[in-house]
């Protein structure tokens, strides 16, 4: 027994760990072994000839060491012509076999070439026929065995290097791809030990030598056992489950969740490529885990309006922004007008736009949506045909501390870009907008509702003085995965930072989105609206965000509660623990996208919200914020207060 745990501890050592940095051998080396392993081959056909088939197999005046120095320049020839020498032993593929053997093939037709020639020319042979045969044979199987054996080897040392143990979650090419990769590879640290299935009836099966196992508590129980902690999952079966779902008995149980975004078969016809040879994993990350329908747009639409036109983005160097500019250059529009206020962002992101997309034209434009005689200069130099307007104050606890720069940026802004939009003639307006808009709670939710209502009155009021005039486009849309100050990079960097991960509530949810998905939506509704729309987004199913933080804490590879704490802060100011995409009063009307909805909303007559913003745009100058606040909720009924010092207002 003693002995038994001291083999067992000797295989699980790290003691071989170095396997993997072993370098690989000069080419000239590798022709040496083949030329050595051919010279062998052609004794044994020799040996076999003589002894065998009793053969008297060569004339008296050809020499054996001639006719063996023959052989191997022919054969050294075809290892030139074929470039078998070219590949790294250890991960010789089914090309490098082929290779080989068309070498072999193709000195022994050569030497029969040979033998024909001089028995025309002279009548006797240079070679006997047969021994070139099992010269083949021989030699084949020499060149195919060390290739083998080294790669055998080489994987079997890797095996036994101490690496961690992984499962590979996905049965098909991908998932048997990665484990193939990672048994031969020499720079990644796990060693793959079995596969997962989601067949209950797959247990018994074998898969490169490898158990497959079905994803249920007794292959938890199996892993535990083992010490196995990690679990690949690879690309193709990300795609094909619900990672939500699927993944969630893993994760529950504190193991390690990777991904391959990529992995690079290597071609052995070069060096350089094979020192690129790698398997890239990376942990999963918590948007893969979010339930998200697929996004399907009818790019033709989107194209029609945006090809050859000016478009203008506001806000463009923010997180939405910036995601719309980029998908908007895909449909060749003929300039992208980006306005941002934030100098330093605005240069970041002009610079990777030049280095992505060389041959789009870019103008960057710094200017404030809130002063209108520079807003009125940028549109009568560049007249745009289409303006998606996101610039807007979106942080709930600041907009509440600050309820006079939210009026100025969200609501006269937009007043600024809709009102120099309708004098430029331009043809769609889409404003970005909020869940938090509906029943607002919380200053930032109510001014950019104050701003829909501006938007879509102001259509209105234009629709029946000219059919042809802009159309104004509003769309609603939740929490957007990634965003600029948005709950998961905070959590990361509370992660990163050893905890504690701050919850404000227990039980508060929220509907998210990833930006591409909201970004694709944004434009498919500007090719559905044909003006004074609210467009709202399916966002899927909401999220407790308790939950959410739970799971990155495992994605961490922490377990919640131990390694990293979880702290309830309470409700900021202004927030409330779910978001609506629809007040008790609206109703919904569906698209030919079935993602997207036009919200029935209550209408205001124009002249009547645009006396009433005139107001509380002049009281934003007085520093008075309880009377600003006030005239919001004079503007917008539903707005009551929540966790805030404006509670009070609603008393």
């Amino acid at each position: 027994m003693m002995v038994k745990n001291k083999m067992k501890e000797l295989r699980h050592s790290d003691m071989l760990s170095h396997v993997s940095g072993l370098g690989y051998l000069p080419r000239w080396v590798v022709l040496l072994l083949d030329v050595a392993l051919c010279l062998g081959a052609f004794w044994i056909s020799i040996l076999i000839g003589k002894g065998v088939f009793e053969y008297q197999m060569y004339g008296k005046d050809i020499h054996l060491w001639r006719q063996c120095l023959s052989t191997i320049g022919v054969q050294t020839i075809c290892f030139w012509i074929f470039h078998t020498y070219s590949g790294i032993l250890r991960y010789s593929t089914f090309v490098d076999t082929l290779k080989t053997f068309f070498a072999v093939l193709l000195a022994g037709a050569t030497m029969l070439l040979i033998n024909a020639t001089l028995l025309l020319a002279t009548g006797q042979k240079y070679f006997l026929n047969t021994a070139i045969i099992i010269y083949m044979l021989v030699a084949f199987v020499l060149l195919f065995c060390l290739r083998v054996g080294v790669k055998t080897l080489f994987e079997s040392l890797q095996q036994s290097a101490g690496n961690p143990k992984v499962l590979i979650y996905g049965t098909k090419s991908a998932g048997i791809a990665i484990a193939k990769m990672l048994r031969s590879a020499g720079n990644t640290p796990y060693r793959p030990v079995g596969f997962i299935t989601d067949a209950n009836d797959s247990h018994h099966f074998q898969l490169v030598g490898m158990n497959v196992f079905p994803l249920n508590e007794k292959l938890i129980t199996y892993m535990r056992n083992r010490n196995i902690r990690n679990v690949i999952v690879s690309p193709l079966k990300m795609k094909e489950i619900n990672p939500a779902r699927d993944l969630q008995l893993l994760i529950d149980n504190n193991i390690h969740i990777l991904t391959t975004p990529y992995f690079t078969e290597f071609d052995s016809n070069t060096e350089q490529d094979t020192t690129r040879r790698m398997v890239r994993i990376d942990a999963i990350q918590i948007e893969d885990l979010l339930e998200r329908p697929s996004i399907q747009v009818n790019t033709e639409n989107v194209r029609g309006i945006i090809s050859k036109k000016v478009v203008m983005v506001t806000g463009a160097a923010g997180s939405i922004g910036s995601e719309l500019v980029r998908q908007v250059q895909k449909f060749s529009p003929k300039a992208i007008i980006l306005l941002e206020q934030a100098e330093s962002p605005l240069h970041d992101l002009k610079l990777e736009l030049s280095n992505k997309y060389p041959n789009a034209r870019f103008i960057p434009v710094i200017a404030d949506v809130r002063n209108r005689e520079r807003i009125e200069e940028v549109f009568a130099d560049f007249r745009p045909d289409v303006v998606y307007h996101a610039a807007a104050y979106k942080h709930v606890p600041l907009m509440e501390s600050h309820p006079n720069e939210a009026i100025r940026a969200n609501v006269m802004g937009t007043k600024n870009m809709a009102d120099m939009s309708v004098k430029y003639g331009v043809e769609r307006f889409v404003m970005i907008s909020t869940d938090k808009a509906v029943n607002p709670t919380n200053i930032m939710g109510a001014s950019k509702r104050i701003a829909e209502i501006y938007v879509q009155s102001l259509f209105k009021k234009l629709q029946k003085e000219n059919p042809d005039c802009t159309k104004f486009i509003t769309t609603r849309f939740g929490n957007v995965l990634g965003s600029n100050g948005s709950v998961i990079p905070y959590f990361k960097k509370q992660i990163a930072a050893g905890g504690p991960v701050t919850v404000t509530h227990p039980d508060i949810i929220r509907y998210f989105m990833t930006i591409p998905e909201a970004c694709c939506l944004v434009m498919e509704a500007s090719t559905l609206g044909h003006g004074g729309e609210i467009f709202v987004f399916d966002m899927g199913h909401p999220v407790k965000i308790l939950d959410l933080a739970k799971n990155m804490i495992r994605l961490a590879g922490y377990v919640p509660g131990e390694d990293i704490q979880i702290v309830f802060t309470g409700l900021r100011p202004g927030e409330k623990l779910y978001e609506e995409l629809l007040n008790q009063k609206e109703t919904t009307i569906p698209t030919n996208n079935k993602k997207i909805m036009v919200a029935r909303v209550r209408e205001f007559p124009f002249d009547e919200v645009s006396k009433n913003i005139d107001e509380l745009i002049e009281l934003t100058t007085h520093n008075k914020p309880f009377m600003t606040v006030q005239k919001m909720k004079d503007i917008v009924p539903e707005f009551i207060s929540n966790n805030s010092v404006y509670e009070q207002l609603d008393k």
